[in-house]
């Protein structure tokens, strides 16, 4: 892949997403965030990132695919949750494994999901000034 070609409005929101995924989950509780706006806001963040990353690997493709690609990938993350291996196990209980993985299934998250998609597909829309659906550039 070459990296000099990805869209920069598009790294530039996946960078922004992080950041504030990191922020959120890392020091939410520190700065006295209730921990539903902590779990949830990392949970909407994080499909958030998702989506950017689908769309930088599937640039091509309409973004109503890209956001069926990200919503699967979403839903196979939090359903693997459901797995336990020692390996799994051992990774989830890093910081990593948390923010990558999570530890719980919950089906709360695919609410905190749909709605991060959704945010991420409308901003995805404004950055490439094009109607939602339309093919990307």
């Amino acid at each position: 892949m070459n990296f000099s070609s990805l869209p920069v409005k598009r790294v530039i929101a996946l960078a922004c997403v992080i950041a504030g995924g990191v922020l959120i989950r890392g020091y939410g509780r520190g700065f006295k965030i209730p921990a539903f706006y902590v779990k949830y806001g990392g949970s909407v963040l994080w499909a958030a990132m998702i989506y950017f990353l689908v769309a930088l690997l599937l640039r091509t493709r309409p973004q109503r695919q890209v956001l069926v690609v990200a919503a699967l990938v979403c839903a196979l993350v939090e359903a693997l949750k459901l797995a336990h291996t020692p390996a799994l196990d051992v990774f989830r209980m890093t910081r990593a494994g948390i923010w990558l993985l999570g530890k719980v299934f919950s089906r709360w998250n695919f609410l905190a999901y749909a709605v991060g998609l959704a945010l991420a597909l409308g901003l995805d829309a404004l950055l490439i000034g094009k109607k939602l659906g339309g093919r990307r550039r």
